[in-house]
């Protein structure tokens, strides 16, 4: 691990670590002694405590990376952001769209009420996970025998949901990289599809039963399409951690709940059609460095990140000096190696946080068969 990058994530993993815990512990009893009785108020409450704990990682992103988002889209869709319900689907382009997400869902007032479908393995996450499974994020096994109960029950849970959402669905299944591109570029020749360049090809089951849910309360889909220019190197977990800034260009258009076909097969050709498009929009973008037919809009860098890290950095700090002071732990041989270990388990748990964002450790879907003949049938008709 670099030093300058270590030189923020431990004291970072030791702040986000003990409030995170903290966080946790005020959900898990809420959980267990307001929900039972009232769901609307506990979401509330965890909302806010949930925000509380993600605006450190936002504050990462916002002041020490000090990535820039630019982001295009419409008056109308930007005015409306936040205010309403929607379903996002996005291409999976670098290993922090999720948290480019928060940072514009922070903007828009909803981070707090930012869920995703995730993958299983994503809620056994010390404190990030715990924290995702109290705000009823949805945890996927890639089987759908399993898991299509669990998106069905998960989202009608969401339809009393008291405060505008967002649900974002990465209906790639993984994240992008070039082996995986070649890999849905050699599925799609021999499927008799059109070979992607810059997107994956999407998978449409879980997006059908989506939108099948949630078409009755949810108003709004958030198509978003992530995008790096050339001028500016890939964000990753690391990069941030060391201060090293870069760009991402975001760009998102929306469309009507009520105007997707009523046919799950037509619904499932709307997806693909959507990601063709991307493709388009992409090809675009490599080549003029931009998003440009659409307005730039200012998302700002708002202080109430840095003002979250700031007290929670103060809290701990007093805490631990006066947890130091009571107890004389560093007076003794035993207590600096108690010190040391709680060190290295943080740090260990940082790098955990590191890994698992990276592109080349996730696994991708397998495919379908269903879907590869279905689709190569709509193909042929046109």
């Amino acid at each position: 691990m670099a030093i300058a990058a270590a030189a923020v994530i431990v004291p970072m993993g030791i702040v986000f670590f003990i409030s995170g815990l903290f966080i946790n512990l005020i959900q898990a009893a809420c959980f267990v002694l307001i929900r039972p009785f009232s769901k609307n108020i506990y979401r509330r409450i965890n909302r806010i405590f949930a925000e509380l704990l993600w605006l450190e990682l936002v504050w990462l992103v916002d002041w020490r990376a000090g990535v820039e988002i630019k982001l295009y889209m419409d008056p109308e869709t930007f005015r409306l952001m936040g205010k309403e319900h929607a379903l996002l689907i996005a291409n999976h382009r670098s290993d922090i769209d999720w948290l480019v997400g928060w940072v514009l869902a922070q903007r828009s007032g909803c981070l707090g009420s930012a869920l995703a479908v995730m993958k299983k393995s994503s809620k056994f996450l010390p404190v990030l996970g715990w924290s995702m499974w109290f705000s009823e994020y949805l945890f996927l096994e890639r089987s759908w025998a399993k898991d299509e109960n669990t998106i069905k029950s998960g989202l009608q849970w969401l339809r009393d949901y008291p405060q505008p959402f967002w649900l974002a669905l990465f209906v790639e299944g993984t994240r992008f990289t070039q082996a995986k591109l070649l890999a849905a570029q050699e599925y799609a020749a021999s499927a008799g599809l059109p070979v992607p360049k810059n997107v994956l090809i999407p998978r449409t089951k879980g997006f059908v039963a989506a939108v099948s849910h949630m078409r009755s309360f949810v108003p709004a889909i958030y198509d978003v399409t992530f995008a790096m220019p050339k001028s500016s190197p890939a964000p990753t977990m690391l990069r941030i951690f060391k201060g090293q800034s870069s760009v991402v260009h975001v760009h998102i258009k929306r469309h009507e709940m009520k105007d997707l076909p009523e046919n799950d097969e037509a619904t499932a050709q709307w997806c693909r059609d959507i990601f063709l498009a991307k493709d388009k929009l992409l090809d675009k973008h490599i080549a003029e460095d931009t998003f440009g037919e659409q307005q730039l809009q200012n998302v700002g860098r708002p202080v109430k990140s840095f003002v979250v890290i700031v007290s929670w950095a103060c809290i701990v700090l007093f805490g631990a000096i006066k947890f130091l002071h009571s107890t004389a732990l560093l007076s003794s041989w035993k207590g600096v190696a108690i010190s040391a270990a709680l060190l290295a388990v943080v740090t260990l748990l940082m790098q955990i946080l590191i890994r698992f964002s990276q592109s080349e450790r996730s696994t991708p879907a397998k495919p379908s068969i269903v879907n590869q003949h279905s689709t190569n049938g709509q193909q042929k008709q046109h």
